[in-house]
């Protein structure tokens, strides 16, 4: 089984330590995100259809509503040990305005990326300090956390290049019909996901109603659905004394065991070791759902 070594949670989005043994489904997160391996066997993740590769000399990339899953193609018994980052587009953009497009869905241009020596030296500090330190302040943390990621992306973003960005996407308004769904997705996030229902009342047929939705958000209702059950999920768990078996009544999980496996395939860990483990550098937030996509 998957096991968490450190989790911190604070407004520059999360931090995980994860000792992998068995592959996630495929998800998606509203954070941009960089993987980085700390030890054990080379593994790969599934990014745009096509592997990239996570080794010591190899990081994986992927921009916030991009589909993905790690695929831990790794012999029987051996493990990977990822250090997982999970960044706030809003963070980045306040300690650094040119960083302020880091939600948009090509601020990647590629998944693999090659692993500096210097990056590698920054990636192992940074390991040590989360594994052994009992307390990592907050501006220690962010500050070793942005070096971090200035190192990884200096060369394979758009940060520098904002107009060359926007060429390759620019801005489309999402349809008013997909963001009254998505509201309406929002509104309930522990309901069911019913197609036919957010379709009809969106005008629209199924076939239309799930083509547009993609277009406009990248990824699939379902896939989106399952990001705000999933971060929601996490909400409850860090901000309030709710039973993980509470919680997954509130989320719309028929028992607690549907909810661990759920969360399981999404991180590789119980959501009891989620609250065990995760370290909060900021205080209790309104229940808020992640922000949509950059389109």
């Amino acid at each position: 089984m998957s096991n968490a070594i450190k989790i911190f949670q604070g407004r520059f989005g999360r931090v995980a330590l994860l000792d992998m043994s068995a592959p996630l489904v495929g998800h998606a997160h509203h954070h941009c995100h960089i993987l980085l391996k700390a030890g054990g066997a080379d593994s790969a993740f599934s990014v745009r259809g096509e592997t990239a590769p996570l080794t010591n000399d190899s990081a994986v990339l992927v921009n916030a509503w991009e589909h993905h899953a790690y695929t831990h193609p790794v012999a029987p018994g051996e493990r990977t040990l990822i250090l997982a980052l999970y960044i706030e587009p809003n963070w980045l953009a306040e300690i650094q305005r040119s960083l302020a497009m880091s939600g948009h869905p090509r601020f990647f241009p590629q998944s693999s990326v090659r692993v500096t020596a210097a990056t590698r030296k920054i990636t192992e500090e940074f390991v040590l300090e989360l594994w052994w330190a009992d307390e990592v302040s907050p501006s220690r943390l962010e500050q070793l956390l942005f070096n971090l990621i200035i190192s990884v992306v200096e060369g394979y973003s758009g940060w520098r290049d904002l107009v060359s960005l926007l060429r390759s996407k620019p801005p489309v308004a999402t349809d008013p019909r997909i963001r009254q769904a998505i509201t309406l997705m929002r509104q309930d996030v522990g309901r069911e996901l019913d197609m036919d229902s957010l379709a009809a009342q969106a005008g629209l047929s199924r076939a239309h109603f799930f083509a547009l939705f993609q277009r406009d958000t990248q990824v699939t209702p379902l896939v989106y659905a399952n990001v705000l059950r999933f971060e929601a999920a996490v909400q409850r768990l860090t901000q309030t004394q709710a039973s993980v078996g509470d919680v997954a009544h509130a989320l719309g999980f028929s028992a607690p065991g549907h909810f661990s496996r759920f969360f399981r395939q999404h991180l590789g860990i119980t959501p009891s070791d989620y609250r065990r483990v995760v370290n909060l550098f900021e205080p209790p937030k309104s229940d808020a759902a992640p922000p949509a996509p950059v389109i």
